[in-house]
């Protein structure tokens, strides 16, 4: 018998409203002086300076780093240590989606272990406490408020280094689905199918247990119903709330799960080409799973049934399929690309791509070895 173990944050606010009470989790924390990690868009429309306000009116100072880009750089970190730095704050709170989650991770490793961000590259890497730190999520998909999953790109290597370390995991998560009514749709649909990755990649997992398994199963269920109704309607308030509640329960699963093939390989294709993450996975997912298919059938069979197919008097090996045709019928539905040749990647990358993806962390737990032609064959399949 193996003994498991499971990371979530130590306090997870969930609900329209739950952003006010910010001020609050941070004086509990012994925050004196706030940076709010974040990106530009979000800083623009003034999400961010809704934020600061709420930090202030609690008596913290709260200083503003906009600097997080779509898949995080080493060089992103660097500035945001440098703000971390000069205004000598001893407190962290991030505000976006998966990107200014890994940054405001990045910037809190150096903060609280100095160095540099590659450094920490691989699994529990770090040595010292992190610094208080709480994360408010805006978006219904990567759950990287919750995860011990800090994934930044190494410009120089064009590799997105993958550092999983408990140590990063927020104090406080907030999930408030009224902040979450503006992502448009494509972004919605994004996200969302990166939730679904995470809960299918982790419901396969060698490294599963009976908790990520009910967690995966539940986020599943969710995203099959309430997804499309968040693209088809970003106001539709009932379906923003159950897709935070999806998505934070698929980052229960992965966090502890891991993930595999489909991560491994997204990560390249972020990489090497700045492409939107959850949109790689959404493609790649069907393809992985048909190559996982029989080494693991039957939990494909629960998911087909918790993506609401009927699979009464179908053998194993048919079942398994209904799940892989559901989730390309889903990201049609929704509007994600076909393949990966609607993005302009290259098939003169794929080599390189998949030695990096062989190296990844998250293909560790993958329930089908591949050998590095089939790796690139995978590519291949999801142009």
């Amino acid at each position: 018998m193996t003994v498991s173990s499971f990371f979530m944050p130590t306090t997870n606010m969930i609900g329209a409203g739950a952003i006010n009470s910010i001020g609050d989790q941070l004086q509990g924390l012994g925050s004196k002086k706030v940076l709010i990690v974040t990106d530009a868009f979000l800083s623009k429309i003034g999400v961010a300076n809704r934020i600061k306000k709420l930090i202030e009116e609690k008596g913290m100072e709260a200083i503003v780093f906009d600097g997080a880009e779509p898949n995080p750089t080493d060089k992103n970190v660097d500035a945001g240590f440098k703000v971390w730095k000069k205004e000598k704050c001893d407190s962290l709170v991030t505000l976006g989606g998966g990107s200014s989650h890994d940054c405001g991770k990045g910037i809190g490793l150096l903060a609280s272990n100095g160095g540099k961000i590659h450094d920490y590259e691989g699994i529990d890497q770090s040595k010292n406490p992190f610094v208080p730190y709480v994360a408010v999520n805006t978006t219904a998909g990567t759950a990287s408020e919750m995860t011990r999953f800090c994934i930044i790109t190494d410009t120089s290597r064009k590799v997105k280094m993958a550092i999983v370390d408990w140590r990063v995991t927020a104090k406080v998560s907030i999930n408030d689905p009224e902040v979450m009514a503006g992502m448009p749709p494509g972004l919605t649909a994004a996200t969302g199918m990166d939730a679904l990755t995470h809960a299918v990649e982790a419901y396969v997992s060698t490294a599963a247990t009976p908790i990520t398994d009910a967690a995966a199963l539940m986020a599943i269920e969710l995203i099959a119903e309430y997804l499309p109704k968040a693209v088809a309607n970003g106001d539709n308030m009932v379906a923003r709330d159950r897709m935070a509640y999806a998505q934070f329960l698929a980052g229960m699963a992965f966090n502890n799960a891991s993930l595999g093939y489909v991560h491994a390989m997204a990560h390249q294709l972020g990489g090497f080409y700045n492409l939107p993450h959850g949109v790689c996975n959404a493609i790649l997912l069907p393809h992985v799973e048909q190559f996982n298919l029989i080494g693991c059938a039957d939990k494909l069979c629960d998911v087909a049934v918790a993506l609401g197919e009927n699979v009464e008097g179908l053998s194993t090996p048919q079942a398994a399929q209904r799940a892989i045709d559901a989730i390309k019928e889903l990201s049609a539905s929704i509007g994600i690309p076909a393949g990966l040749k609607d993005l302009d990647v290259k098939e003169k990358d794929f080599e390189v791509m998949a030695k990096n993806a062989k190296a990844d962390a998250c293909q560790a737990t993958n329930p089908r070895t591949a050998t590095l032609e089939e790796v690139i064959q995978l590519f291949k399949n999801a142009m």
